[in-house]
């Protein structure tokens, strides 16, 4: 039986509870995913960091580390994802340019000739 992403998480932030006794369960540990999470919050960046100065460590290393040096909390984050601009993509169907075409040409609109964009480009309706 494989652990899943919210039982690692748990086990590092609440439960304290080793997961890594069958030698066959570390397989599916995933420390990048562990440290893009644990980066979200202000009290486990740093060790979020450290982990990913030293990703060459084996992974029980690493859930070893972790699940001893972070204190027991309940935390819950969203995902973190990179932010699409909304104002890129009001210029991206107005103009029909792509990403980064359009990421060019944002600095060279004003907010107005944005807002007046927005409207143009509004269909309507519920979101």
């Amino acid at each position: 039986m494989k652990h899943e992403l919210k039982d690692w998480l748990n086990s590092i932030n609440f439960t304290k509870e080793n997961l890594i006794e069958d030698p066959d369960m570390i397989s599916s540990y995933p420390p990048y995913i562990i440290n893009r999470c644990l980066s979200g919050h202000l009290d486990t960046v740093l060790f979020a960091n450290e982990m990913n100065k030293y990703h060459h460590l084996d992974s029980r290393l690493q859930f070893s580390f972790l699940i001893n040096i972070i204190r027991k909390r309940k935390r819950f984050s969203k995902w973190i994802k990179p932010e699409i601009e909304d104002d890129v993509e009001v210029v991206k169907k107005y103009y029909g340019y792509s990403n980064e075409k359009s990421r060019q040409i944002l600095p060279l609109l004003t907010p107005q000739q944005i807002d007046i964009i927005r409207k143009k480009v509004n269909k309507g309706g519920r979101k």
